[in-house]
């Protein structure tokens, strides 16, 4: 049997200072951890210098897997080039492995042969900047209909064709995973693995959002065990993330035993 390398995304307990958010993760076997730019009154957002992410991170014995994210990443311009520096630079700085880059998700972009070339011209642009800071750009596609890249296997195409498979990997998030209907997984071009599942019964595929994504357990629609049994058969070795969106996650009063219970469910079933 294959052990699950669990990691946790600061998402999943998103209230948290991240001195408690890396203690948690600490307290949980955890060695992993993921930051983000999106959390507003927290790190990175509240103005919290990278040398302190380091710090904590160093002291709790944790790694930086990613900061999560670069948004709207194939759509390049000017804006997107200063985001982008300053992420790879705050990367750097705090010690993190790796920066999630996350495709625009407004229903534009998305016409065939727009959306191809969208994506190479990021990728091409990303590239050198990631490599001379020598971090790992993460692709991740969105499952959602409005999205600009839906697709792991036009990333994983992308990436190839420019021959960058030493500076891009894939995001397998298996909330994008289900919603995209793609059946490829794409084992050996992954460097994380989000996870995440859907317990309420009423919702439509179509209709399932961020705000659905709960911890995974015995209702989960998603078939998370199914996709991380199948990441591990093929040869995937990487963290798989904790990444619930649900404002019900959010608002546990104990999340070391709601993460615990779900880390034991897969656990076993894997």
């Amino acid at each position: 049997m294959t052990s699950i390398r669990f990691a946790l995304n600061h998402m999943a307990a998103p209230s948290l200072a991240i001195d408690d958010f890396f203690a948690l993760a600490k307290s949980l076997g955890i060695d992993s951890v993921e930051i983000r730019n999106d959390l507003s009154g927290n790190a990175i957002l509240d103005g919290t210098k990278p040398e302190a992410i380091r710090e904590a991170a160093a002291r709790h014995g944790l790694t930086i897997i990613s900061i999560n994210a670069l948004q709207r990443f194939n759509e390049w311009n000017e804006t997107r080039a200063g985001e982008a520096q300053a992420l790879i630079d705050y990367a750097s700085a705090c010690g993190a492995k790796a920066l999630v880059l996350v495709p625009k998700n407004d229903g534009t972009g998305c016409a065939d042969g727009e959306r191809q070339a969208n994506l190479r011209q990021s990728l091409t642009a990303l590239q050198p900047m990631l490599e001379k800071a020598g971090i790992i750009g993460l692709v991740e596609p969105l499952g959602f209909e409005i999205c600009s890249l839906r697709s792991k296997t036009e990333a994983a195409e992308a990436i190839k064709e420019l021959g960058a498979q030493s500076t891009f990997k894939l995001v397998h998030d298996t909330f994008h995973h289900h919603l995209a209907g793609e059946v490829a997984t794409f084992a050996e071009l992954s460097g994380l693995v989000h996870i995440s599942g859907v317990s309420d019964a009423s919702v439509s595929v179509a209709d399932m959002r961020d705000s659905h994504r709960v911890l995974v357990d015995g209702d989960d629609r998603l078939d998370n065990a199914g996709q991380i049994k199948a990441l591990l058969q093929a040869g995937y070795n990487g963290p798989f993330s904790f990444e619930p969106f649900a404002a019900e996650v959010h608002a546990v009063k104990d999340p070391a035993a709601a993460l615990r219970a779900s880390m034991d469910y897969l656990t076993a079933r894997v």
